[in-house]
């Protein structure tokens, strides 16, 4: 059937802030003492020993699984994931639409997220952002660390997290899983598990009916493969091993470290799953979405982005140096700057390698490609800097010898100051909006409608 997506769009609440972990716990729990068809089923525990339940709505044939902050910095898709749960245990309509049942986890990492609620109030800027920013190093993040063999890739070590996910993916079987992701700066964009053509333009008007911009930049990888404006193949781990080997001296394996993703292990249990991945920014600069040519040549301008982003890094590596004998404390943010830093030479290396082979590259850069790489590079470099100091902060609260702490605090300082330094030049040449969560559950939950709906029929 032909459903009315506007009418479940107008009914979404006008957020001004992002629920804390402990509020979308309480609202799942009363959905489910309130409605006989809403069910709640721990279904695994975090790391730090904190249950991970999932809500079953509806009692359809086929199932859609949705789960939500699988990188804890991304909160937007807990929202859409809130918002879709409390409609369908009211709306029977909605329920009855498709002969689906909906699996929703509304926060698959509350550990990391937890370390990330001091921006969820606001002020929503760059530099808030920033300073209260966290996300794991790649082996311990729930989207990368299922188990993969490839090539001398031999990952097999889940978290706690990505065990939960399995057991669904395992006993459900989803017909459609839609990992709940999303950018911080720049448009919306899409990852699909499968060519899919008649659903392109309904992503990309999910967006644009919400007032989203596309993003039409660089990709976020540079094997990312294009089906359409703004919609790209599903990346894959396979894909950045050979990426790496090809374009580096190093060895992937040891590169990685990390597993494989959600789709490509549920695909292992229903091959035919569709999966879709909705990327949709929190700040938007209309350069994003510009296409005419600007003044400098495309490979010109991802090199000079490499150069940005190597300096960015090596800064705060030299600060590291300073200061890796004093940190004792057993730190989430010191283990994931310490894989920053040591990712961040072979990220480069390829790139720079990638961008200096590839003859597509010898062009003029659209305008919102320029924009990508020399602004919202700094943007995403200057998360680390607000994580290394989130690290420092917390060895010092542990911390009772004063040398150790006039070390400490001076690098601090040095950090904060470079930290305003890099936002300062950031705002200077942005003229960034702050785009409202309304529009951005909107877009993330058309899409995902769509998606059910064309499976519904196909």
């Amino acid at each position: 059937m032909k459903f009315n997506y506007q009418s479940i769009v107008n009914k979404i609440t006008d957020y001004d802030r992002f629920l804390s972990i402990d509020e979308l716990k309480e609202s799942s729990r009363k959905l489910a003492d309130e409605y006989s068809h809403v069910s709640i089923e721990k279904i695994g525990k975090s790391r730090n020993g904190e249950p991970i339940d999932a809500l079953t709505v509806g009692a359809g044939e086929k199932t859609a699984f949705l789960f939500a902050m699988p990188h804890p910095n991304e909160p937007i898709g807990s929202m859409t994931i809130e918002f879709l749960a409390n409609e369908l245990a009211k709306n029977e309509e909605l329920r009855e639409a498709f002969n689906f049942t909906f699996v929703l986890i509304k926060c698959i990492d509350p550990d990391g997220a937890r370390l990330n609620e001091g921006w969820f109030d606001g002020p929503f800027t760059p530099l808030n952002y920033a300073r209260n920013f966290y996300r794991p190093p790649g082996f311990q993040q729930v989207e990368w660390t299922f188990p993969i063999e490839y090539k001398e890739l031999n990952f097999d070590a889940p978290i706690p997290e990505t065990q939960a996910l399995m057991k669904i993916f395992d006993n459900k079987k989803p017909d459609f899983a839609y990992s709940l992701h999303n950018a911080g700066f720049g448009g919306a964009y899409y990852y699909i598990s499968d060519p899919c053509e008649p659903l392109y333009e309904k992503y990309r008007r999910a967006a644009t009916n919400a007032g989203i911009p596309l993003h039409l930049g660089e990709p976020e990888m540079p094997y990312a493969e294009a089906l359409s404006d703004a919609v790209y193949k599903m990346p894959t781990t396979v894909e950045s091993y050979d990426y790496i080997e090809e374009y580096t001296d190093r060895n992937p394996a040891e590169v990685l470290r990390s597993g494989t993703g959600s789709t490509d292990y549920g695909k292992r249990a229903n091959k035919d799953m569709f999966s879709l991945v909705c990327e949709v920014p929190y700040f938007y600069d209309s350069r994003i979405e510009n296409h005419e040519e600007s003044d400098v040549n495309r490979r010109e301008a991802i090199l000079d982005s490499v150069k940005l982003s190597k300096k960015m890094y090596g800064y705060l590596e030299d600060r590291y140096d300073e200061i890796e004998d004093l940190l004792k404390v057993d730190s989430k943010f010191k283990e994931a700057i310490q894989e920053n830093l040591r990712t961040a030479s072979y990220l480069h290396q390829s790139k720079k390698s990638w961008a200096e082979q590839n003859n597509k590259l010898d062009r003029p850069a659209t305008v919102s490609q320029k924009f990508d790489n020399y602004v919202i590079t700094r943007f995403y470099r200057m998360l680390s800097f607000g994580m290394f100091i989130r690290m420092l902060e917390q060895e010092l609260e542990n911390t009772e010898d004063n040398k150790k702490i006039d070390k400490l605090t001076s690098i601090k300082s040095q950090v904060e100051e470079k930290l305003e330094e890099h936002n300062d030049k950031l705002t200077s040449s942005l003229n960034y909006e702050v785009i409202p969560i309304k529009k951005l559950v909107a877009t993330q939950l058309v899409s995902g409608l769509a998606s059910i709906e064309y499976l519904e029929n196909n």
